[in-house]
């Protein structure tokens, strides 16, 4: 594995403009399932660009040599009958690439694909899929279910596959969020029209990934290795059916199919050496949406910067000087300013993601500071699997009434199937924020339609005034704007 690869000599070498539409030509007829090629069908292939219009065939055969000799070709000498004078003279070779060569160029052809960002997604069904390839398995593990070698192989080929498609996927979008081209993106005012959409997709995976994960760490618990062995023998029973001239050790398929094993237990469970990726996943993916909910948070503040303050201090220092007594206006100065001298605390998490939250309505929270020794671990002891079937269902019960709350409360104010606000009369704090709300995703979209959180469609008309909207926590001066109902009503 620390040879050195000259089969990639051809990506950097002087000549590599030649090289790779060479070796980019053989590529291309491997996937087409034609291995062996001529050098006069090259030479035609390479004609058609202008870049090698003054390409010799003496030109050719030397970088076919060179690139035999960097093993990216296999050279077979063609023993046919020949048809010229100059054939029979010289050697008539034909060529093959080599698997190096193909999978080089499979990976440049991937990579040119995906340009200079990074691709990858948080796919919900995967972790479906996996834990489904999993119960097969733990079926066929157990005795429960016997299955031929063929199946077994199958379904470890199914798991693997699945198992790096959730590594792959998720660690490259990852690493598309923490980019430098995202977080500028973040930075832009153009940010705020997809940030509920960016938002509910992030919360969807959360949400779809601790319902299944928790399965597939339950099966992963029970199943051991020395269980697994039965079933590893069937997958390397069938591949020994696969003929190979190349002599295949049954010692090391069976270390790594274990190996690989221990890797997805690592993946969802952890092991000694940290937690799982499972956790850190799920930490890294409710951190993006909190940096959304404080970029958000900072691009209202950056409206608010531009806005002149003058009448406000106008205002304040005619309060200053209406105070006779000094003290009187400290404790003024106080209220309105704020503590001068203050303390900040870091925290572990935050309680909720709502821009709207205010300090003093989130619980205290506790800070445990670790022992900074090395090798130090949590002293872990087993814990009884509680039933929370009542607290759900009364959390249920309570979140169903608050939803018919708020539709009665919307309904109040539907005349002939449409919401018109400038002809509202003053309304509650909830039907402001439902109405915003409706508002920002209907300007996210084209034809302005959306689907409520009831199940109505809602079509949403902006007009060019400004008119104001009266509600229990203040006023708001916003465009005219009219909501139509289109059924349901």
């Amino acid at each position: 594995m620390y040879k050195r690869v000259k089969e990639a000599t051809y990506l950097t070498a002087e000549k590599a403009w030649s090289y790779r539409a060479i070796l980019r030509y053989f590529y291309i007829q491997h996937e087409k399932m034609r291995e062996f090629l001529f050098p006069e069908e090259i030479m035609d292939y390479l004609k058609t660009d202008e870049a090698f219009s003054d390409y010799t065939m003496e030109s050719l055969h030397q970088d076919l040599d060179a690139l035999v000799k960097w093993g990216n070709l296999n050279a077979r000498q063609e023993h046919g009958k020949s048809r010229t004078i100059e054939e029979f003279k010289k050697k008539r070779f034909r060529y093959q690439c080599t698997p190096y060569t193909v999978e080089f160029e499979r990976m440049l052809v991937n990579l040119e694909g995906s340009g200079e960002t990074f691709g990858g997604s948080l796919e919900r069904t995967q972790f479906e899929r996996l834990y489904q390839s999993l119960q097969k398995i733990e079926s066929i593990a157990s005795g429960k279910v016997k299955e031929s070698n063929e199946e077994c192989a199958q379904l470890w080929k199914d798991l693997t596959t699945y198992f790096r498609q959730i590594n792959q996927n998720t660690s490259d979008y990852m690493a598309y969020l923490n980019s430098e081209e995202v977080e500028e993106q973040m930075q832009s005012e153009a940010f705020l029209v997809y940030k509920d959409q960016f938002t509910m997709y992030l919360r969807e995976f959360i949400i779809a990934l601790q319902g299944t994960a928790l399965q597939i760490q339950d099966i992963l618990t029970k199943l051991s290795t020395d269980q697994l062995n039965s079933f590893f023998h069937q997958v390397i029973e069938h591949e020994k059916r696969i003929f190979r001239f190349e002599e295949q050790s049954t010692e090391q398929s069976e270390n790594d199919l274990s190996d690989t094993w221990k890797n997805i237990r690592a993946w969802f469970l952890g092991n000694e050496h940290g937690e799982s990726e499972y956790n850190m996943l799920q930490e890294r993916t409710s951190e993006s949406i909190r940096r959304i909910t404080r970029v958000v948070q900072r691009l209202g503040e950056r409206h608010q910067h531009f806005r002149s303050r003058r009448k406000d201090y106008l205002h304040l220092a005619k309060w200053f000087d209406r105070l006779d007594d000094l003290d009187e206006a400290h404790q003024l100065s106080s209220v309105v300013f704020g503590v001068f001298h203050t303390r900040h605390f870091y925290i572990d998490d935050q309680a909720t993601d709502d821009i709207y939250a205010s300090v003093w309505d989130e619980p205290p929270m506790e800070h445990i500071t670790k022992p900074a020794v090395r090798h130090y671990r949590e002293r872990t002891k087993a814990g009884a699997v509680t039933s929370n079937k009542d607290k759900k269902e009364a959390m249920m019960q309570k979140h169903l009434e608050q939803r018919q709350h708020e539709q009665q409360l919307i309904e109040k104010y539907i005349h002939s199937n449409q919401i018109i606000v400038k002809d509202l009369p003053m309304v509650e704090t909830h039907v402001r924020k439902i109405l915003l709300s409706w508002l920002g995703k209907a300007m996210a979209k084209k034809n302005r339609v959306i689907k409520t959180e009831f199940g109505t469609q809602v079509r949403v008309d902006v007009g060019s005034n400004r008119v104001i909207l009266q509600s229990e926590d203040g006023i708001l001066e916003m465009p005219e704007v009219t909501f139509q109902f289109l059924e349901g009503a």
